[in-house]
């Protein structure tokens, strides 16, 4: 049986693990090629920036509302069956967006409603996934499985999808769409053949509310110190990178002097980090000794690298230490998701990690306002060293919590 080493367990390609790894791949590459598609459908649609800024919304708004709501849903039913069947209702959403984009039909407010419905079923989707893998893998091999799993996945978004998406738009406008749709539903067969085992039902409290089950997840992630600081120094993550998103553009081409064809050169540097970051994440955990020391480090390296973006006005500085940024933010990601899965049992599993989602997708938005107002009363790199000072805060916070945390080990390997 073909296996992937890893320290005190293997990953097995079979069993249920390459399907699930196939199906997560695939969406992922039918994503990339939707999000590459969207915003050249929506400019066709409407000039106004604040229309288009509605249909972004319409594609976050979801996690703040349903976030952990999905979650104790996850918690609730079959996670296999519940993984399969939002798959097969994405698939034709977008294939009747493809249909009536074909014909025609497509307006901004279809756009937009498209662009909800989808991220409130992935609310659900996303929080079974987090909770099936323990039941595929030994939770020893998590980490080699969510590295592969998130490795994979960035390799198909950054340089397959993304690249694809720009010949399909050529092709027909309607084709991206069609594609996406048929990757939901080959991915919704793999999901569907999985082992009924890999998912065990799980059980609530007789006469348990939603809103019970929601705040028992809520009280266990803060309980749990190590999971609270990853959790916490999660939103804070974000809130810089969604800031950073927010004026990056300004930051390579006006404070860096990068033209329009390095810009793209330098944000495929990001990427490639991302895939590497994948291929290392297990060995820097072993290495440090442990996932939680390898998120501190990692958190470090990425205040440094937003020094290097805010300090020297260089495009291949800035694409060196956005290579590195991409490296350490999949270290954190894996190590993140891991964490979460080995601390939290089983039955709550779908609810700490929709808290953990939810509370880190605030501060996305959050920090493109707040980093958009500092370029604007500042200078545009003002904000990747404001980003710095951030990230070291966050370091210091999981830092703190794996010295507080009993179950953190003295000393390395």
């Amino acid at each position: 049986m073909t296996t992937v080493a890893e320290a005190g367990a293997a990953v097995r390609w079979r069993g249920g693990y390459g399907r699930l790894w196939t199906a997560a791949v695939l969406s992922r590459f039918g994503d990339a090629v939707r999000n590459v598609a969207l915003p050249l459908v929506a400019v066709g649609l409407t000039t106004s920036p604040f229309v288009l800024s509605l249909v972004s919304t319409a594609g976050y708004l979801p996690w703040l509302v349903f976030g952990l709501l999905g979650g104790a849903l996850a918690d609730r039913v079959d996670r296999r069956r519940a993984m399969w069947m939002v798959d097969v209702a994405r698939g034709a959403l977008v294939a009747a967006f493809a249909v009536a984009l074909a014909l025609g039909h497509a307006h901004i407010a279809v756009l937009a409603i498209l662009a909800f419905a989808l991220t409130t079923l992935q609310t659900l989707f996303d929080n079974a996934a987090t909770a099936i893998l323990p039941g595929i893998v030994p939770r020893d091999a998590l980490p080699s499985a969510n590295a592969r799993l998130m490795t994979g996945q960035a390799l198909a978004g950054t340089f397959l999808g993304a690249p694809a998406a720009g010949l399909l738009v050529g092709a027909g406008v309607a084709l991206p769409f069609a594609v996406d749709a048929a990757t939901y539903l080959v991915a919704a067969a793999l999901i569907a053949s999985l082992p009924r085992q890999a998912a065990p039902k799980v059980t609530t409290a007789q006469g348990s509310t939603l809103r019970a089950d929601i705040a028992e997840g809520v009280r266990r992630l803060w309980r749990d110190r190590l999971l609270r600081g990853g959790c916490l120094a999660n939103l804070l993550g974000n809130l810089v990178i969604g800031g950073l998103q927010a004026v990056l553009v300004l930051i390579i081409t006006r404070w860096a002097g990068a033209s329009d064809v390095v810009f793209g050169l330098v944000l495929a540097a990001y990427g490639a980090g991302g895939v590497v970051g994948g291929l290392v994440a297990t060995r820097i955990g072993r290495w440090v000794g442990g996932g939680a020391r390898a998120m501190v480090l990692a958190l470090a390296a990425q205040a440094g690298c937003l020094v290097v973006i805010g300090g020297v006005a260089h495009p291949a500085a800035t694409a060196a230490a956005l290579a590195v940024f991409g490296v350490a933010g999949m270290v954190i990601n894996v190590h993140l998701v891991t964490l979460t899965q080995q601390r939290t049992p089983d039955e709550l599993l779908g609810r700490v990690s929709s808290a953990q989602r939810t509370l880190g997708t605030v501060g996305a938005p959050a920090g493109a306002l707040v980093f958009g107002a500092l370029a604007e009363a500042t200078e545009v790199n003002v904000p990747a060293l404001v980003g710095a000072a951030v990230m070291a805060v966050s370091a210091l916070v999981v830092l703190h919590a794996t010295r507080a945390d009993p179950t953190t080990p003295s000393t390395t390997p």
